[in-house]
């Protein structure tokens, strides 16, 4: 998948981080391990917040928060 439209990547990356965030709250550790991928330093991130649910279920929270204002920002826009 390509996006083009500035838009459309916006909206694609607002619900992106809901979702994330969403999954975050419902299985924290199953969440972190998802994306245990990549460079090091990110890996040993991931691992850190897959052995601490509350600190990742807390980040998910803020995802869902940040994701939610950034769609309603886009609408303020349009």
């Amino acid at each position: 998948m390509f996006i083009t439209n500035p838009t459309r990547a916006k909206h694609f990356a607002a619900m992106v981080l809901i979702g994330d965030g969403v999954m975050a709250l419902i299985h924290p550790t199953t969440d972190a391990n998802a994306w245990n991928k990549g460079p090091k330093v990110w890996r040993n991130l991931m691992r850190g917040l897959a052995k601490r649910p509350t600190l990742t279920r807390a980040i998910g929270a803020a995802q869902i928060v940040g994701g939610i204002y950034w769609a309603l920002k886009q609408e303020d826009a349009d």
